[in-house]
């Protein structure tokens, strides 16, 4: 290592020199293939020297001896070759490359330089040398000078942040930001220039896209010839944050504009750009707004200690519950909508009483509230409100006689009204203002061209809540239609939602894209899962039972399946994928349906096949369960099938009712299986997945697999849920190599899409039908 030595005198000798190094800027001409290619520019170089005690010796100085005067008379001075070299090791091993080892440059005859401070180098390079190695070399005793004409200067390191912070005097609750730095006293603009950047980030990309440099910093001018350099981790942080904020648009002075619900991302740059490292960020403006953020930023809930009773609720609520109840007041006082997504069976609509019931002891709902849901739900609610809630004043309007109900809308507590009635009855209800418009099973306007879609969003309401344990079934368009209804502003429009957010997520998967896209909906988003929260729950066990087609009803797949893949390949030819979803669908359900039962096919080679192999193995595992004395739940996508099911049980004399769309008293069913008169619960699954507490059970049956895993996992937590107690089996029955097997695969993709947005995951894997093929393949 050298050492800052000026006057080491040994036995008359002038010891280790001190190397000095001075940065300026040198023209050269750069060759090219012939002489009119030849360029000139100007590039950042060094010039070493080396001082023995006031006698300075260039790297071109051929004197290995020289005299030196001293107060003892002319001293002969031996040259430290070997000093100088570990010197000048040093300055290469920042990057620094000697002019000699860059032929294609020609400098000055007369130039000074000896070193290039890089070799393909830019001004982000140059001034992270300034900034890394520049230091260093001062801080191992080397003399260093900045020529004053240098054009890279970089300023403070570390310059203190401004955020400028405006209302936005055309909109209410929007907002504009500025984003500088404090350089020599004056305010430096640096927000565009990381617009800009974020500009160039193309779907797909990831954000390490814009920070692929050879050099350690990214420099940002805030004058001629000045620059801050900022290190490529905090850049891609401050650029996230931005990435969540910016919605594409700028006022005409450049500033970013941000609706209030994102106010979270403020404190998010405030963590970025080190607030609580003294004054290294300054806000002016939106203090109100940065409260508001740093209160709905409180994502880590720490979990109550405690169950706790709410004033008005004769229930005992859960510490999570407890939690839930506590985030929904946050969200009303701060005038936000927002999705409480627990796993099913956590107790969404005790969670939503007491919530309203706060409301009402506190007097602030003094409005009616209305709650729509599946028709299936309406009875639950009316049972659950009656029970923890019986102070609230309830109105079912739902039936043929609800005309006479509408005067009596505006003199109750609580609204409960269905999809399907909402729709019909439009016209009136949107006349009403409502003090809670909340959707339960939301996913019911998951399509946003519905008409149940449209509807919710001409209602009127203070506050809006969407509840629901699967916001994100098949894309994220679902999730951009519930906040559409809760907060458009969130999101922005649709377009501008597909293209920053769903497109590169879905398509591409940009993590990037997916983070920004979490991290504005989290403190909207409330999701506790079974495992995390109900840790009492006995254990669930997941089986899947393939079984084998074989002979009559294995050719009977074989023929539809050749069949219908020609014919589909042939849609496909004529229309493409997207023109000939139907064909698709239709040919795929019924090789669904040979794999369930052949007489499900309307074909008549199907009636010519008596046997089903699953339908064999069904009852086998149903009896062996039946004789554990265990309690069954059986769901079908197909009515006809549990039909076909129901007359099996007949015939073997197992107790059992059924359950689907056309059953007429769905409650007396369920009680008739809670009260333990049958064992076998038939359910289809539309009818069933939703709004049943089917504790007794602890056994399901998914006799054929439906492409939305959500739904199957709404269809299982009817037994699983808070009050089993026994642990539960959960048994799917697949064909062995068939369509089936397939739809497993994209079961597992919808549950990664949808776990990547809620926080479950931390990678996302793409959603597409990419092989139609595949889906047709032969059993073999």
């Amino acid at each position: 290592m050298p050492e800052s030595v000026t006057s080491v005198q040994t036995s008359g000798r002038v010891g280790k020199a001190l190397t000095r190094v001075r940065l300026f800027t040198e023209r050269f001409t750069v060759e090219g293939d012939c002489d009119e290619c030849e360029r000139e520019c100007e590039l950042p170089v060094l010039s070493i020297g080396f001082d023995y005690d006031g006698t300075l010796l260039s790297l071109r100085d051929p004197r290995e001896r020289f005299f030196v005067a001293t107060p003892r008379g002319m001293v002969e001075v031996e040259r430290d070759r070997a000093g100088e070299a570990r010197s000048l090791c040093l300055i290469e091993s920042f990057g620094a490359i000697e002019l000699d080892h860059a032929p294609e440059l020609m400098a000055p005859f007369d130039s000074p330089a000896d070193y290039l401070v890089q070799v393909d180098g830019n001004v982000h390079s140059w001034c992270s040398f300034s900034v890394y190695a520049l230091p260093q070399l001062e801080a191992l005793g080397f003399d260093v000078t900045i020529d004053p004409a240098y054009p890279y200067h970089v300023v403070d390191d570390d310059p203190p942040w401004i955020a400028l912070i405006s209302p936005d005097e055309q909109r209410t609750d929007w907002f504009s930001l500025e984003l500088g730095l404090q350089v020599d006293g004056r305010r430096v603009d640096v927000l565009s220039v990381l617009l800009e950047m974020l500009e160039q980030h193309r779907e797909g990309e990831s954000l390490d896209s814009l920070l692929r440099l050879t050099a350690r910093r990214r420099a940002i001018a805030v004058g001629p010839n000045r620059y801050v350099t900022l290190p490529p981790e905090r850049l891609r942080a401050l650029l996230q944050v931005l990435l969540e904020l910016y919605r594409g648009e700028r006022t005409p002075a450049g500033k970013l504009c941000f609706a209030g619900a994102q106010a979270t991302s403020l404190t998010r740059l405030e963590t970025v750009l080190g607030q609580g490292d003294g004054d290294r960020l300054r806000f002016e403006g939106g203090d109100a707004l940065r409260a508001r953020g740093r209160s709905l930023s409180l994502s880590e809930r720490a979990e109550s200690a405690n169950e706790r009773e709410f004033a008005g609720v004769q229930a005992i609520l859960r510490p999570y519950q407890s939690d839930g109840v506590a985030w929904l007041q946050r969200l009303r006082e701060f005038e936000a909508g927002g999705v409480l997504a627990d796993d099913m069976g956590l107790g969404k609509t005790l969670q939503t009483i007491a919530h309203l019931a706060t409301e009402q002891l506190a007097g602030r709902m003094t409005l009616p509230s209305l709650v729509i849901m599946p028709t299936s739900l309406v009875g639950n609610w009316a049972r659950e409100l009656a029970r923890f809630a019986p102070t609230l004043r309830v109105l079912a309007y739902h039936g043929p006689k609800r005309a006479e109900q509408r005067a009596s809308l505006t003199e109750v507590d609580v609204v409960l009204t269905t999809y399907p009635i909402l729709n019909r009855d439009l016209e009136h209800l949107a006349e009403l203002d409502f003090y809670y418009v909340i959707l339960d099973e939301a996913q019911a306007i998951k399509n946003s061209r519905s008409q149940s879609a449209q509807a919710v969003k001409q209602l009127r309401a203070t506050h809006r809540l969407c509840l629901s344990g699967t916001p994100v079934e098949n894309n994220l368009g679902e999730l951009w239609s519930q906040f559409d209804f809760l907060m458009p502003q969130l999101l922005g429009s649709y377009a501008s939602f597909q293209q920053r957010f769903r497109n590169p997520i879905e398509r591409a998967g940009c993590e990037d894209r997916l983070a920004a896209l979490r991290e504005r909906v989290a403190p909207f988003l409330l999701r506790r899962m079974k495992e995390h929260v109900a840790r009492e729950l006995p254990p669930k066990t997941e089986l899947v039972r393939p079984v084998e087609l074989e002979g009559a009803q294995r050719d009977l797949y074989e023929s539809i399946r050749l069949s219908a893949h020609s014919e589909v390949r042939q849609a496909i030819r004529s229309k493409g994928v997207e023109g000939c979803a139907i064909t698709i669908l239709d040919a795929l359900m019924k090789l669904r349906q040979v794999c369930c039962e052949p007489r499900l096919v309307t074909l008549p080679a199907s009636k010519e096949v008596p046997e089903s192999a699953k339908r064999s193995l069904f009852f086998e595992l149903l009896v062996q369960q039946l004789e554990q004395g265990r309690r069954v739940l059986v769901f079908s996508q197909f009515t006809r099938m549990l039909a076909i099911l129901s007359e099996g049980l007949l015939e073997r004399g197992i107790r059992h009712v059924t359950l689907t769309g056309a059953t007429p008293d769905r409650q007396r069913r369920v009680d008739a299986f809670q009260n333990g008169e049958v064992d076998v619960f038939l359910i289809s699954l539309k009818a069933g997945g939703t709004g049943l507490n089917l504790t007794r059970a602890d056994t399901v049956f998914h006799y054929d697999p439906w492409w939305n895993a959500a739904a199957q996992a709404q269809a299982t937590d009817r037994a699983y849920r808070i009050g089993q107690t026994r642990p539960v089996f959960v048994y799917n029955l697949i064909v062995a190599g068939s369509v089936e097997q397939k739809m497993l695969a994209l079961q597992q993709r919808k549950r990664q899409l949808a776990d990547s947005i809620l926080g479950g995951a931390d990678r996302l894997s793409l959603l597409a039908l990419s092989e139609i093929d595949d889906l047709f393949a032969p059993l073999d």
